[in-house]
């Protein structure tokens, strides 16, 4: 169950790399809050598969409902509840606002995820990792 695959962490890191550009250098209403939403999970995704040798609907399921879960707990305020609203690393990782489109976002990849890495797998190919 345990192990290391190169090619997920390296688009793991690909990822994430493309993540904080976009968080740096795009202000736009579309890539940063859509596009960033549906790559995020296929961050998770990516660096989960990184270390552990689980089927693709496992992991992605469990990445979908972590995402949820991440937005539920912008939707309750968790941040103000805890008492962590001055501190950046708490609103940055957690987030502060809940949005009916980042769960469209998060669903689309976990839907790109799922077809793409099944035809990876039904063709033998390297379309994703």
């Amino acid at each position: 169950m345990l192990t290391f695959n190169k090619r997920y962490f390296a688009l793991t890191i690909l990822l994430f790399v493309v993540e904080v550009l976009i968080a740096l250098f795009v202000r736009d209403r579309f890539v940063r809050p859509y596009v960033g939403d549906v790559l995020v999970v296929m961050l998770i995704y990516c660096f989960v598969k990184t270390f552990m040798n689980l089927p693709i609907t496992s992991v992605a399921i469990f990445v979908l409902v972590f995402a949820l879960t991440i937005e539920f707990l912008q939707y309750i305020h968790i941040v103000e509840r805890l008492g962590l609203e001055k501190s950046a690393l708490a609103r940055t990782v957690i987030g502060t606002s809940f949005a009916w489109a980042d769960i469209v976002a998060y669903i689309a990849g976990f839907v790109l995820i799922v077809v793409t890495e099944t035809y990876r797998e039904k063709n033998a190919g390297s379309i994703f990792c």
